[in-house]
């Protein structure tokens, strides 16, 4: 961490997940700068996040706050909500893939758990991330890889892959159906 963070207001319940975080990050006197060095995120992304333009995938989520000092409940509560309908109509949470968070009310928990859906047909760069902590996978359908780091682990149904969440890693689908799993990630 680039300074040490008093402990000032924390991100309301109400706005977007994008308001909520720069909220929290002018009420705590926290700079992009400090917040891009504190996460690994460029300014402009972090900008995007902000102001709406980008919704983060989950481990971004989590990771920005952590660096903000806030509970990630109050930012996955919402996009929760939202990505319910989003999920049933088939449209993706990011560009690469959708989300429902399986762990409600556990705000203060440590350990999260998602079902992630990966749509099939669609050339895609994948979803590169990398947060604190580690992370669970277990395929459920389809056909997926996930680099960790520079290795790549090819999954279908039935497989599972335990790692270091703190290594960039990046998930796709590789079949010709939507991939469906099961993720489990600890943020300590």
């Amino acid at each position: 961490m680039a300074t040490k963070r008093g402990q000032g207001p924390v991100a309301k319940s109400g706005g977007s997940t994008g308001a909520k975080i720069k909220r929290a990050r002018t009420a705590k006197k926290i700079t992009l700068d400090q917040l891009a060095n504190d996460t690994g995120f460029s300014i402009a992304y972090i900008k995007e996040i902000e102001a709406g333009k980008t919704i983060p995938p989950v481990g971004a989520l989590l990771q920005l706050a952590r660096s903000l000092e806030v509970d990630s409940a109050l930012l996955l509560k919402e996009e929760e909500s939202k990505l319910s309908a989003r999920i049933k109509a088939y449209t993706q949470r990011t560009d690469n893939y959708a989300y429902e968070t399986l762990t409600p009310g556990a705000e203060n928990k440590h350990l999260k758990a998602f079902r992630v859906t990966i749509p099939a047909g669609e050339h895609h760069q994948g979803v590169g991330y990398q947060h604190e902590g580690e992370e669970f996978e277990y395929v459920l359908a389809g056909q997926v890889e996930v680099s960790v780091g520079d290795h790549v682990n090819r999954l279908g149904p039935g497989d599972s892959l335990h790692f270091n969440s703190g290594i960039r890693h990046m998930l796709r689908n590789v079949g010709d159906e939507d991939a469906l799993l099961i993720v489990v990630i600890y943020n300590p």
